[in-house]
């Protein structure tokens, strides 16, 4: 069977999803390959700031910078920073994942974040999501994920409590009337 990318993709937890770290998430698929995948679940806000974190890091900030939440990314390497943003601008590790949508990891991006000369959207999250060779496939396989074409409408203007049902609208499912067990017949 021909591999299928995932990439720039969400997946969208199903309602029986076991695992916690993953509780009604939506993980948007920044990598996928033969050997694995990577993402960053874009729902679940933290209680830290961007303003903590860059007071944390000790950078200059503008006033204008808001009281934005961090997300948690995912369980992998929680203490590691990633920002997904809008492709307006690129940094030094900038990598675009899909139309109007990067990543970055180097520090220069928060730099200019702190200051307002950022990306026009971002969101930064703490950790992310990885999925060793064929373990994303089994998991969509066994109906844990449903996957959708990601849309940076989703990731950067919808309130992130309503980006798991959104995210799902698009294939014009309502996750509430799932049930959380699968049925026998």
């Amino acid at each position: 069977m021909p591999f299928t990318s995932f990439k720039n993709h969400f997946l969208v937890a199903m309602p029986g999803l076991p695992d916690p770290n993953f509780h009604q998430s939506v993980t948007y698929i920044c990598e996928h390959h033969e050997n694995g995948a990577m993402g960053l679940v874009i729902n679940q806000p933290l209680s830290l700031t961007m303003k903590e974190l860059f007071s944390h890091l000790d950078l200059n900030t503008d006033d204008a910078v808001q009281e934005e939440p961090l997300f948690y990314g995912g369980p992998v390497q929680k203490e590691r920073g990633f920002v997904l943003h809008s492709s307006d601008k690129s940094w030094e590790t900038t990598m675009v994942i899909g139309e109007g949508i990067s990543l970055t990891g180097s520090k220069d991006i928060l730099e200019d974040i702190a200051t307002d000369n950022g990306p026009e959207s971002a969101m930064i999250a703490l950790g992310y999501a990885g999925w060793d060779a064929g373990q994303l496939e089994a998991e969509i396989a066994a109906n844990s994920w449903l996957t959708v074409p990601a849309d940076q409408q989703i990731i950067f203007e919808t309130d992130c409590d309503k980006r798991w049902t959104s995210a799902a609208r698009k294939l014009g499912i309502d996750v509430n009337l799932i049930a959380n067990q699968p049925g026998h017949s």
